[in-house]
């Protein structure tokens, strides 16, 4: 689905020296997911902007917004204070595939395609609602999407870096975007969401973008 649009790192670091966020520039792709996963199990909200736009309805891992799935709260958070819609609107489930199987009904997750694109609801095992309750819909379901690390290397990394650090291998994701508005594009629309919302970071390529003090 990545076909669309890529920009690149002087388009992006142009931008956001025109929007006047303090960022820093993270080479190291490890140690930057470091600081992306320290700040989600801090109950913060990342937006997640590399490679190229995803082609078709649902966001996919480069034009994301992350967060940690495990408490309700955090889908009140999102709703209320970033996508700026109803409260009762759920949110999807990102998990690595291999480990697909431990919170949703399907065996054998690599053969469900359409679950590659965030297109398939399947229940949540009871003995798992409780530890992704941001994801779970109401009658326990997930609209989740599965990921390989050869589809996305750092998209994937960060779900598993995540799961490393709390038992967990799964994000929450919604797409890159307020209500009424279409998932950003370009890196000047990124900026201009995340100015608008209550995003607390912003991942732009290798750029670590923040909010003011």
């Amino acid at each position: 689905a990545y076909w669309g649009a890529e920009y690149s790192a002087a388009e992006m670091k142009a931008a956001i020296d025109v929007a006047g966020f303090p960022y820093e520039t993270i080479e190291d792709d490890e140690r930057l997911l470091d600081q992306v996963v320290d700040r989600l199990t801090q109950g913060k909200v990342i937006s997640w902007y590399r490679g190229r736009f995803e082609w078709g309805p649902r966001a996919l891992g480069h034009r994301s917004i992350l967060a940690d799935p495990r408490a309700a709260e955090m889908k009140e958070v999102v709703n209320t204070k970033i996508k700026f819609r109803e409260p009762f609107r759920p949110f999807a489930p990102v998990v690595l595939e291999e480990r697909a199987a431990e919170y949703f009904e399907m065996p054998s997750p690599e053969r469900y395609y359409p679950a590659r694109y965030m297109l398939l609801v399947t229940p949540i095992p009871d003995d798992k609602q409780d530890q992704i309750q941001a994801v779970c819909h109401e009658g326990g379901t997930g609209r989740l999407q599965t990921i390989r690390r050869e589809w996305n290397p750092a998209y994937y990394r960060v779900v598993e870096k995540f799961g490393e650090a709390t038992g967990v291998p799964i994000l929450l994701n919604t797409s890159y975007n307020l209500r009424g508005e279409p998932i950003v594009n370009t890196p000047l629309n990124a900026l201009h969401t995340f100015a608008k919302s209550d995003i607390d970071a912003l991942v732009m390529g290798q750029f670590l973008v923040r909010k003011p003090e």
